[in-house]
């Protein structure tokens, strides 16, 4: 793994909110963004902490994900309303196109 404890978050985040079958399935299978974020987001820690935690899965190389965004890709930041500091989801830009969060997967690579 290039990033322990990246993957250690996500998977602490997963098992929390969904039990350990269900944590291991979303690892193995792939788990929504969508899902991944609401997951990371019920957690009891700040916003800023939970916002960090998923960019750093998706930034470490330790998941994979699909569909394929390429190699030039960036995380948008959706905010709870204009002014606001509150994540509340991402999507992901590629100069193709925009992925919403209920369209990225990631999964883990082994």
């Amino acid at each position: 793994m290039k990033d322990p404890e990246a993957v250690a978050a996500i998977v602490s985040a997963l098992r929390d909110a969904h039990g350990d079958n269900v944590a291991r399935a979303f690892l193995a299978d792939g788990v929504t963004l969508a899902a991944l974020v609401d997951a990371v987001f019920s957690l009891p820690i700040r916003n800023s902490a939970a916002v960090k935690a998923i960019a750093r899965a998706l930034e470490s190389g330790d998941f994979v994900i699909s569909p394929d965004v390429g190699p030039l890709w960036h995380v948008k930041y959706v905010y709870s309303h204009p002014g606001s500091m509150t994540v509340v989801d991402m999507v992901v830009l590629s100069p193709e196109r925009t992925f919403t969060s209920t369209e990225i997967s990631l999964r883990l690579r082994v």
